[in-house]
């Protein structure tokens, strides 16, 4: 499962150097992961009401080049790996015109008891299944 969004970046999502702020990126990678898991068939809020939360445990951004003021962008997140506790989501950033490599980054979450604050051991069935069916349109 690929989830494509294309984003002209604003003023606000620069920096003093003129560069697309290394938050903005984190912002983009949030909003890709949601879609995703609405793609999938779950709704954030139904899993908030059961106690799911999907907290982000690891991030890595590698920054080939600097996106700028009005470039227009396009992110491509997939979901990379599954494993019985994580889900790992891969984007990569590209300019619009010359599909130059931006930026590429990982994205790994659990699934967390939000009464508890624990983790789980293993992601629920319902969840997991669901993750691999997204996963496995990828390979």
């Amino acid at each position: 499962m690929e989830y494509i969004q294309e984003i002209r970046v604003l003023y606000s999502d620069t920096d003093s150097y003129g560069v697309v702020w290394h938050g903005a990126y984190t912002k983009w990678f949030e909003a890709a992961r949601v879609e995703i898991v609405e793609k999938l068939g779950l709704k954030l809020e139904t899993l908030e009401s059961n106690n799911i939360l999907f907290p982000v445990v690891e991030m890595n951004i590698r920054y080939k080049s600097s996106a700028k003021m009005n470039e227009r962008i396009v992110i491509k997140t997939i979901i990379s790996d599954v494993k019985p506790v994580s889900i790992t989501f891969e984007h990569k950033v590209y300019e619009k015109e010359t599909n130059i490599l931006r930026v590429i980054a990982h994205t790994t979450i659990v699934v967390i008891n939000s009464e508890t604050g624990k983790m789980y051991r293993k992601i629920p069935d319902e969840l997991y299944s669901k993750f691999i069916t997204g996963y496995n349109e990828n390979v």
